[in-house]
């Protein structure tokens, strides 16, 4: 009876042993995902960069009417030679793009490209790259997007494109003020469903071997 009792305390003992290093390895992971969020949190742009360099091309990708007009000013500056929207809703027709965006007929016509096909940050990236290559752009762009998305939009673009310059213009909305993230729900949650998408797209990529494209021979 003695040995069964020591046998059952020994058990307990090493259950507790197990439940403090689970606990405790699980608090780390908890600080390590909190001090990362607020890196992340603050690290987001507040104004909009005064871009005045010249690239290859310019990418916008969609998610608001502010982001297109942007790059569109970029190509009518004559501070890139084309212009891709990518991530288009199907429903979007050309001719409503045209009359929106602060530009040309002309130029809409001769060097604005529309992708349809991406559907998600990934997608955009895929149909930036597909872009690139179809129009021979090998050194340079200019990234259009909201100042909490371009993390994310970076680092897919980046592994799609690692041997090609990225200029960010993180755009400012005047809607989502991302430095109050800490006072507004809303916000909050928004930059906070960023930073785990961004994780989940670090840790893709990193785990994918095929994202990763060889150096040019």
């Amino acid at each position: 009876m003695a040995q069964l009792r020591q046998y059952i305390d020994q058990l307990v003992m090493h259950g507790r042993g197990i439940f403090v290093a689970f606990f405790s390895l699980f608090m780390l992971f908890g600080c390590l995902f909190l001090g990362g969020f607020f890196i992340f949190a603050n690290s987001l742009a507040r104004t909009e960069p005064h871009l005045e360099l010249k690239a290859e091309g310019v990418v916008a990708l969609t998610g608001g009417a502010d982001r297109v007009v942007d790059a569109a000013d970029f190509l009518a500056r004559g501070q890139a030679k084309r212009l891709l929207i990518t991530g288009v809703n199907r429903a979007t027709r050309s001719s409503v793009l045209a009359r929106i965006l602060p530009i040309s007929h002309e130029l809409f016509k001769c060097c604005v490209d529309l992708g349809y096909q991406a559907v998600d940050t990934a997608g955009n990236a895929a149909e930036t790259k597909l872009w690139a290559e179809t129009y021979h752009l090998t050194q340079s762009l200019i990234v259009v997007t909201s100042n909490y998305h371009m993390p994310r939009a970076l680092l897919e673009l980046s592994a799609a494109l690692p041997h090609m310059t990225l200029y960010p213009f993180p755009v400012v909305s005047d809607h989502t003020d991302v430095s109050l993230w800490w006072r507004d729900k809303r916000i909050a949650r928004l930059v906070g469903g960023e930073y785990v998408k961004f994780l989940g797209a670090l840790i893709r990529i990193h785990l994918d071997p095929e994202i990763s494209e060889s150096e040019p021979n």
